[in-house]
């Protein structure tokens, strides 16, 4: 209903946060240009033909490449080497959970870590997952990036301290709620490349022919609170790679 309403309103370009409000605003209108920014797969969902030529009226930033999954279990490792058995917090309706989480699957082995999946559809199922898993010793968190995991911020960062488990994030909003440790796109820095594009549209560019960005800046942060509480001792070679540290 809103996408219509602002899409009649015929905007010279629209900037859009987030796949939903992507599609939304797409089914809305097909000649409106479109700036988005934190679209996981926009070529899976439709938004563009390609990341190189989106050829349509939306191009934008994504929000991550599936890479970045492998990194989050490293970081847990590095930040926890006891850790053994780690649970996957992920929304399994999304394909792009269920990419993040093949990209952890594969990972694993190197590490000698066995992944297990905890889906998360409503806050009784999470409560219920990881209150099982943490029944048995040497285990840790990860979570996917999903806006399931951001409504559920608060439940999850409470239950990895109440369960004693490290847990690594892909937001450091969870490291500000109290979460142990994130690694994820600067979100700032893909606002202010995204004024570039809306800038360039409004001089007269198409989104058609400006290609589909990755990120190219990413933060670290750590909350040595967390840590504390834990048990854990993050080492200084961590402390030096992190651009924000919660004391």
């Amino acid at each position: 209903k809103h996408a219509t309403e602002l899409a009649a309103l015929a905007p010279d370009v629209i900037l859009a946060h987030g796949g939903s409000s992507v599609g939304a605003l797409l089914q809305a209108t097909r000649t409106v240009p479109i700036v988005f920014l934190v679209a996981v797969d926009p070529v899976a969902a439709g938004f563009v033909d390609s990341l190189a030529r989106p050829g349509g009226n939306a191009t934008g930033f994504l929000s991550y490449e599936y890479g970045i999954s492998g990194t989050w279990l490293e970081l847990l490792k590095e930040t926890a080497p006891s850790v053994t058995r780690v649970a996957v917090i992920r929304d399994p309706t999304l394909p792009s959970d269920v990419a993040q989480f093949g990209v952890i699957q594969a990972t694993a082995p190197s590490l000698r870590v066995e992944i297990i999946p905890l889906n998360m559809r409503d806050p009784s199922e999470i409560e219920r997952a990881v209150t099982s898993f943490a029944l048995t010793a040497n285990g840790g968190l990860i979570v996917t990036s999903s806006a399931l995991a951001q409504f559920n911020r608060d439940l999850i960062v409470t239950l990895a301290a109440r369960h004693n488990l490290p847990a690594v994030y892909p937001e450091r909003l969870f490291v500000a709620a109290g979460g142990l440790i994130s690694y994820g796109p600067d979100y700032i820095d893909q606002y202010r490349r995204a004024a570039a594009y809306v800038d360039r549209i409004l001089k007269g560019e198409k989104p058609a022919d400006l290609p589909v960005q990755a990120p190219t800046k990413y933060e670290l942060a750590i909350n040595l609170k967390t840590a504390k509480a834990l048990g854990l001792t993050v080492s200084p070679a961590l402390l030096t790679r992190a651009d924000e540290v919660i004391e």
